[in-house]
Order: C-alpha cells, then sequence, then structure tokens
C-alpha cells in the first residue's frame, strides 16, 4: 500500500509543537483528529519528563475536551507526584489556543525479571495473511487513520459486533522517532469502541469522552492483539472495554464510557 503520508505528526521548530498529518483523520469527521494518536503524543510527553526511564505507565487516561482539529499541536508535560517506585504525571495537549485533550498517567518502577517465576504467558491465535481492506459503511476508502494502521481479523471486523484484530503501525508517531512501546499501544487503544460497536456506525453515534488504559508491561512486538467489545444501557450511555495481547499473551487492558445517540 502507498501512503501520502510518512507520520501521525510532524515535528515543527519549536520543542514539543507538532503538526498533524491525515494519517489522525477521526472515522466520523476527518476534519478532526482520530483520539489514538493524540494519546499516543502525550504519552511520549509523559516518557520524556519522568524522573526516571525504568518508571513504565502503568495507568494512563486521556480526556478528550471536545473535537480535536487538524492542524498545530502543542504538547507539555510536568511531575504531580514524583516518586523512586511510583509517580504520578500529567500532561496537556494544545490546539491552538485550546485545551483539547488532559492525560494523567501513574508510573510504577519496573524491576527486570523479579516476578517472573509468577508470571504466566498465554496461547494467542496467529497473525492471519492480509486481505483486501475495506472500512465502515459510509466511511471514504481514503480515511488516514484506517490506513495508517495494518488491520488482520481474527473475529468480527468492520460491522457491528465485537471484534478481535492483530493490528500494527504502518508509519511512526513522529517522523523521524521510533515510537515507543507505550505510544504504540496507545495509537491503537481507542479504537476499541469503534472497532466493538453494537449499532451501524451509518447511523449512529458511540463516542467516548475518555480512555483509561492499564498496562501490565509494555508490547514486545509491533503486532499488537486487539480483543475488543462494546454494551449499550437503555439510556443512551454505553461502554467499550478492550484486551490488548501480544505472542505472549495479554499486557493491557482498555476502558470507554460511550454517549451513545443517532446521528
Amino acid at each position: 500500500m502507498t501512503l501520502e503520508f510518512d507520520a501521525f505528526y510532524l515535528p515543527t521548530d519549536d520543542d514539543g509543537t507538532f503538526e498533524s498529518t491525515p494519517a489522525t483523520a477521526s472515522p466520523w469527521d476527518h476534519s478532526l483528529q482520530h483520539g489514538g494518536p493524540p494519546a499516543a503524543l502525550l504519552a511520549r510527553a509523559i516518557e520524556s519528563v519522568r524522573s526516571d526511564p525504568a518508571l513504565s505507565i502503568a495507568r494512563f487516561t486521556a480526556d478528550m475536551l471536545g473535537g480535536i482539529p487538524q492542524g498545530t499541536m502543542r504538547v507539555e508535560a510536568h511531575v504531580v507526584r514524583p516518586g523512586r517506585r511510583v509517580e504520578l504525571v500529567e500532561a496537556s495537549l494544545w490546539a491552538g489556543d485550546r485545551l483539547a485533550v488532559k492525560a494523567s498517567a501513574w508510573l510504577i518502577r519496573a524491576t527486570p525479571g523479579s516476578t517472573r517465576e509468577h508470571w504466566r504467558p498465554e496461547k494467542v491465535p496467529d497473525i492471519p495473511p492480509a486481505s483486501s481492506e475495506r472500512f465502515f459503511d459510509g466511511v471514504s476508502p481514503d480515511w488516514g487513520y484506517g490506513r495508517a494502521i495494518d488491520w488482520r481479523f481474527i473475529s468480527g471486523g468492520y460491522e457491528p459486533g465485537p471484534a478481535a484484530v492483530w493490528a500494527r503501525l504502518r508509519v511512526p508517531l513522529v517522523a523521524g522517532e521510533q515510537a515507543s512501546p507505550v505510544q504504540r499501544l496507545l495509537t491503537l487503544a481507542d479504537s476499541t469502541n469503534g472497532l466493538s460497536g453494537s449499532l451501524p456506525m451509518s447511523e449512529w453515534y458511540f463516542i467516548p469522552p475518555t480512555v483509561t488504559v492499564t498496562i501490565e508491561r509494555p508490547p514486545t512486538s509491533e503486532w499488537m492483539l486487539l480483543d475488543a467489545r462494546s454494551t449499550i444501557g437503555p439510556d443512551g450511555i454505553g461502554q467499550a472495554h478492550g484486551d490488548m495481547a501480544d505472542e505472549h499473551g495479554t499486557f493491557a487492558t482498555v476502558a470507554q464510557p460511550l454517549m451513545v445517540a443517532p446521528r
């Protein structure tokens, strides 16, 4: 597949400022960004200010304060509660003068191998071969975020209902950089609700104002398995849940509340 973009974001001359590319486009409105790339950009800022690289993001929450427009993004982060073993960091993403996303992360010091004898790897399905790509009904085949990721479905697909899919990023988060494992998983995690919506996307909105990802360990390879499911209550509120795995088994869980309404 030939892509007309090289990354989700292009760095500018100003530190902490980036230009979005079509790879960030939301399926709801291509003038807005999908929640995954901004979440990953905030994780990048969080990782850059943490007190020690051994502190690993264990819980990440991003609150979307409205639609995130395409264009220039400014990201900043600061340590709220420093600690040798546990640390709290907050980050903000600005679209012009508007605060667009607010994030917080609890980081926990990783001690390599200290609990390996108690860890039980899990068997996961094989990655299927590539197939012809299509997207949700009513979504353009030129949808940037959809094309920026290689999707390999195990079950479900671009129709209502649960779905399990192997996926990997086709382009880096920031041009000229290799995304960290946590940045890669957060680029994908916000797809949980879209992949598992129980109503047709062409007729209904099921939009999450926030996403929380709890991370047991970073993924060990570029391929990630997302097993997603959604439910809807009687009053226009739903929830989406996802389990993320690599070749060794589950490494993270995703939770999203949903605003459900007809288009």
